[in-house]
């Protein structure tokens, strides 16, 4: 069986507070590698500790894996499902991507974006960019911006625990389409790759994916002998457009800012599953599925 996965970032735990023996009585303990040790004991977070013993129904001697949601992975098992006390059994920790995965989703009507979001974590993305399109139906204006970012980041983190990802995506401030093109001209400067999915494109997804596997040739061999670039890794990131599709001018800013058109098959695919797809495609270039 695998083992329940919990995050415990944000989750009561202040960065610069170790976890040690003297503070495992507390739950604002932090939790980082150079703070743990094999056969350790410390307690969980109230939130945490209240998901996996009332909601999960973990009991004493049950396993459960955690999480920083930065690469760090804890195999524990619960001695006192009551005060929610583990110990340490194992401690893990995953490299950071050689090559990343990035989505920019245009918020889209009932749900489909958080849909987008939600597959888009399970399959490995790295980055998520909410993206205020011209023909978003959706509108994240005022507190709606700050209630609708929560929402995503709450599907991310979910989506993240259910996928078992030591790693969680990281979610960026909502663009509007000016702030976008603006962004995508800076971040290809950078070397990344920016690719626009649309139906009017004139190159196909094949040709596209032997000049992603050619220019980041050398990232994917690294990763290969355990070698990454942590923060400065290079990013592919995949846009998609909303439900009334990517007007005319928003295409023209984002060429002119350095992004490429693409197609895959002739198929439409709707604003929740066109990302997904792309970023599964994506996946077997980059080599992260042989």
């Amino acid at each position: 069986m695998t083992l329940p996965l919990f995050l415990l970032t944000g989750a009561g735990f202040p960065a610069d507070s170790p976890v040690d023996r003297q503070a495992s009585s507390s739950a604002e303990a932090g939790f980082s590698r150079d703070s743990l040790s094999e056969g350790m004991t410390f307690l969980l977070p109230a939130s945490v500790r209240r998901h996996a013993v009332k909601a999960m129904r973990l009991g004493q001697g049950d396993g459960l894996l955690l999480s920083d949601g930065r690469g760090l992975k804890v195999q524990a098992r619960i001695t006192d499902p009551q005060a929610g006390a583990v110990m340490v059994e194992k401690i893990g920790l995953e490299p950071a991507p050689a090559v990343k995965l990035g989505l920019i989703q245009a918020l889209a009507k009932s749900g489909r974006d958080e849909q987008a979001i939600e597959m888009a974590t399970e399959i490995g993305v790295d980055r998520v960019i909410p993206w205020q399109a011209q023909r978003s139906i959706v509108l994240w204006k005022g507190s709606k911006a700050g209630k609708g970012r929560e929402k995503w980041r709450d599907q991310l983190i979910a989506a993240t625990e259910q996928s078992r990802r030591s790693w969680l995506p990281q979610l960026d401030p909502v663009m509007n389409s000016k702030q976008l093109a603006a962004w995508i001209s800076q971040v290809v400067g950078f070397g990344d790759t920016v690719i626009v999915l649309h139906q009017d494109a004139s190159e196909s997804w094949g040709s596209i994916s032997d000049r992603l596997a050619e220019k980041y040739r050398m990232a994917i061999e690294t990763a290969g002998q355990g070698e990454t670039r942590g923060e400065e890794a290079p990013t592919i990131f995949v846009i998609v457009g909303p439900e009334g599709g990517i007007s005319d001018e928003e295409i023209g800013l984002f060429k002119e800012a350095g992004a490429t058109l693409a197609l895959i098959g002739r198929n439409i695919l709707r604003a929740s599953s066109a990302g997904p797809v792309a970023l599964t495609l994506l996946t077997r270039i980059i080599g992260r599925i042989q």
